[in-house]
């Protein structure tokens, strides 16, 4: 066996840890802006440190969360454009404390990639950092790690957690759910973080479509429809978190609106849903035509157009459409145990 020739280091294997303290030098001042005055520690600490505004929270309920953004990663590494997933990655993660009714207080984030670019990366953390101020969220940590023998060339992984809080009395989806309900659906911006294994295979295989084609039935160029920026719901829901009238939220991701909506209905109660036509942007009627994709599938894949659905009381829904934008598409009812949960009228 040869030995290794004298004076190997770290970076040899692919590995620069000079690159990698250069990368957090660039962003820490940019981080700080997230920052408030219940933070307590700094950017390369071993760990966040975050304090309880105990005069803010009587019974304070932690709520946490982890996720990705799957698949479009690779839209976004066809693209070099890097800005915008930080963002997804946030308002995914905000959205998913929210339906049990917490508000975010950190965020930590973990990039792991091949080589390390220093630009890239400052762009992933520019838009964590965009969203978790938009979301009133200190990002207080994270992980880069440089692994050349998991990920090759451009590839990166993008992954975060977050931690929000919610009063014990506030908790959702609240035990008042019940037949008569109505359902409001929140519109979503596009795609959101979901379907997009689907998605590559009908543009890049079936439709051998670059991501710098105009779609007319869209009035959009591809590559922006599918780079949009998942919503966050936090802003326009705050409101009505502690409304007795607000009894549940459900986040429309993978599973689409019948596998999330079902997930918050209690036994015996079921959801039926007539989505108005307008509700259904353009791109989903492009997708689906564009792939024969029955209906059922195209429900189950993806959020058609709504992003978060909102169980109201009956007599409160009118003002929440009126302050919040959003539409009607439902109403709960009593089932047996044989009926399905949700259904689509």
């Amino acid at each position: 066996m040869d030995k290794l020739k004298s004076g190997i280091s770290y970076r040899d294997s692919g590995v620069d840890i000079a690159a990698g303290e250069a990368a957090v030098k660039a962003i820490k001042n940019k981080v700080r802006t997230t920052y408030n005055s219940n933070v307590l520690s700094e950017l390369g600490s071993f760990g966040g440190l975050y304090r309880i505004d105990k005069d803010k929270w009587r019974a304070p309920i932690l709520v946490s969360s982890t996720d990705g953004v799957g698949t479009k990663l690779r839209i976004a590494i066809m693209a070099e454009k890097y800005d915008t997933i930080g963002q997804d990655l946030v308002n995914h993660c905000v959205n998913d404390i929210l339906v049990q009714g917490a508000i975010p207080q950190f965020f930590l984030d973990y990039i792991g990639v091949g080589k390390l670019s220093p630009v890239m990366v400052e762009q992933v953390i520019d838009g964590l950092i965009t969203a978790c101020r938009e979301n009133g969220c200190a990002l207080i940590g994270g992980e880069m790690a440089e692994m050349p023998g998991i990920y090759h060339g451009n590839d990166f992984d993008l992954a975060g957690t977050i931690v929000g809080m919610v009063e014990e009395n506030e908790l959702l989806p609240r035990k008042s759910i019940a037949g008569g309900d109505l359902l409001v659906g929140l519109a979503s911006s596009g795609l959101h973080t979901n379907g997009f294994s689907l998605v590559r295979k009908i543009i890049f295989e079936h439709l051998k479509l670059d991501l710098d084609a105009y779609i007319p039935e869209c009035s959009a160029v591809l590559g922006d429809l599918l780079l949009a920026v998942h919503k966050s719901y936090l802003n326009v829901l705050k409101p009505f978190l502690g409304n007795p009238a607000l009894h549940g939220l459900a986040h429309i991701t993978g599973g689409g609106i019948g596998g999330n909506l079902s997930r918050i209905l209690p036994d015996g109660i079921g959801a039926r849903i007539q989505l108005p036509a307008d509700s259904i942007l353009p791109l989903y009627s492009w997708l689906q035509n564009a792939a024969d994709i029955s209906s059922e599938e195209m429900r189950r894949t993806f959020n058609m157009g709504i992003g978060m659905i909102c169980i109201v009381q009956k007599g409160f829904a009118a003002e929440f459409i009126s302050q919040t934008g959003g539409k009607y598409i439902g109403e709960l009812s009593e089932i047996t145990a044989n009926q399905e949960k949700v259904v689509f009228a």
